[in-house]
């Protein structure tokens, strides 16, 4: 049998992780035996006694001091052992219940990426904070103009790679700039990357979303940077 990885890199999410990890326990993984990867990144309100509490159910996996989410997605994918691999955001702006959107396309060999793009799904139009909105909007149009592909989302956490893709590049971001890094050289490599509508619930800095527009400036670089270097 076929298995999914899905990795889940946390910081700070007590007050979702539980509900998270129940929504992806009951979640339709296409009849793929699951993985689930939870790696700490050194949380400070609670977290990391929540994430013990999974020990021997699921893989746990801890950094000793904050790292970034490409370092905890870096340290997950070292021990993932699917033939696929999910990326899953800890809170719940992502729905697991579109997994089964995703992973047909890589089990019937259609793709080898599939990203579950927000815009595609006009039920969200009103699920994003506007500054958010356009500032994603802009990285998606300057990845599309600097690596001549045309698609609609490249800041989404909804990745679904095959396994041995994603553990052939080498991830150097740190911190959020993993989204266009990794879109960048899988757009290098010439990667059949196709979209599947998702769902979106959009959160507020105030609501524990800690992406900024340092970050924002950050991916811009990355994806000039890595569009002349390797």
């Amino acid at each position: 049998m076929q298995k999914v990885s899905i990795i889940i890199p946390v910081y700070n999410e007590k007050d979702t992780l539980k509900l998270l990890l129940e929504k992806v326990e009951n979640a339709d993984f296409c009849g793929l035996e699951k993985e689930i990867i939870l790696t700490d990144d050194a949380s400070t309100d609670g977290t990391t006694d929540i994430i013990k509490g999974f020990e021997g159910k699921y893989k746990v996996l801890f950094h000793s001091k904050n790292q970034g989410k490409g370092a905890a997605i870096r340290t997950s994918l070292k021990e993932a052992t699917g033939d696929f691999v999910v990326i899953q955001d800890a809170d719940l702006e992502y729905s697991p219940e579109d997994y089964n959107k995703l992973l047909p396309l890589l089990i019937n060999n259609e793709a080898d990426v599939v990203y579950g793009s927000r815009f595609i799904n006009t039920e969200n139009s009103g699920k994003f904070i506007l500054k958010n909105k356009l500032a994603n909007k802009f990285l998606t149009l300057l990845t599309n103009i600097l690596y001549g592909c045309a698609i609609s989302d490249m800041e989404t956490c909804y990745k679904a790679f095959k396994k041995e893709l994603i553990q052939s590049i080498e991830i150097k971001s740190d911190r959020f700039d993993f989204e266009p890094e990794i879109t960048a050289k899988l757009m290098k490599k010439k990667a059949r990357i196709k979209e599947a509508a998702i769902s979106y619930n959009g959160r507020a800095h105030s609501e524990g979303k800690k992406i900024n527009w340092k970050d924002g400036l950050h991916a811009i670089i990355t994806l000039i940077k890595y569009k002349f270097t390797d």
